[in-house]
């Protein structure tokens, strides 16, 4: 392949991921009052979400089943032609169905369609077509169009396969939000591997606990030196109630000693960071990450539910654990 080649290659995997990017932000404009009702509808669900759609269509709806089932909406998908074959028993009246299909013609729903309606079942149709056959029979039609597909040819679903996948995505998260789903949910659903042990990991299995050291308000740099050195760069200041005031790092040291010869004898209280970030002692530790990344900060002061020093936990330690 020579160097012409490589270029038109690459120039058009950008083409694509253009394409599928403006397909999602247009969906932007047509967030509205349908999909209000559309989350209405499946908030209020007592049963489950019956999911369905043929061929991509169909890989799509097992995402958007498995996203809600995951965030606290059970979903289950459906074949669509299997469903008439004796699937239909898993169909009850108390759920709710979400039918995808770019066209809203596709021939191996009209059989559900129709038993949905007579079984009265609400259905939200994601579609590229809001008055087909499908848009009509719904309870609510989601425009999941889309200009055109990024396959050259303009037959491959692409663009129109990852703008459904991005309207289920909100469907999904949104009622999440609406049911106040909470991450300790999450991790009941997700107790195995890395995101399981995410969701689980708390500060207090992972800090550097009894033994800390910890400086009083009246210390001076001289006294920090060592435990500096000891615990790899951050020893909190305290009150005389054990409560964490401030901090001071092994940079705040390394500054003071360029601009101050006398550092030795400046008191920490002059040089610490006052009202330091603090975590608490029973919170995930994804969370000490997350406060962690936001602020720039390699360790935190573990304060108890008094706010006390309970011991500090480190950014090493907490990648070590896998709680990132």
């Amino acid at each position: 392949m020579n160097a012409r080649e490589a270029d038109d290659l690459l120039a058009e995997a950008r083409r694509v991921l253009d394409a599928e990017g403006k397909a999602i932000s247009d969906l932007r404009s047509r967030i509205g009052a349908n999909f209000g009702r559309a989350v209405e509808i499946l908030s209020e669900v007592q049963g489950r979400v019956i999911v369905s759609g043929i061929g991509k269509s169909g890989i799509i709806g097992r995402k958007i089943a498995a996203t809600l089932t995951s965030t606290g909406t059970p979903a289950t998908y459906l074949h669509p032609v299997e469903g008439l074959h004796g699937d239909l028993g898993i169909v009850s009246r108390e759920d709710a169905a979400v039918l995808i299909s770019k066209s809203g013609e596709t021939s191996e729903l009209a059989g559900l369609i129709d038993y949905l309606i007579r079984l009265g079942v609400p259905i939200i149709a994601l579609t590229g077509v809001t008055g087909s056959a499908l848009g009509r029979a719904s309870t609510v039609a989601l425009d999941c169009s889309v200009e055109e597909e990024a396959c050259p040819l303009d037959l491959a679903p692409t663009t129109s396969t990852t703008a459904t996948m991005a309207m289920g995505d909100a469907l999904a998260v949104v009622l999440l939000e609406k049911k106040g789903f909470q991450a300790e949910d999450f991790a009941r659903f997700h107790p195995g591997g890395s995101l399981g042990r995410q969701l689980t990991l708390t500060v207090d299995e992972v800090m550097v606990g009894e033994g800390y050291p910890s400086l009083g308000e009246g210390a001076l740099m001289r006294d920090c030196i060592v435990p500096l050195a000891k615990m790899r760069g951050t020893v909190p200041i305290v009150d005389t109630e054990q409560r964490v005031v401030g901090v001071v790092t092994a940079g705040d040291l390394t500054r003071l000693m360029q601009r101050d010869p006398g550092f030795l004898d400046v008191p920490v209280e002059g040089v610490m960071t006052k009202s330091p970030k603090t975590v608490g002692v029973r919170e995930l530790a994804s969370a000490a990450v997350h406060l962690m990344e936001k602020y720039g900060i390699m360790a935190l002061p573990v304060v108890d539910e008094d706010q006390r020093l309970a011991g500090i936990v480190h950014l090493h330690d907490l990648m070590r654990s896998g709680a990132v």
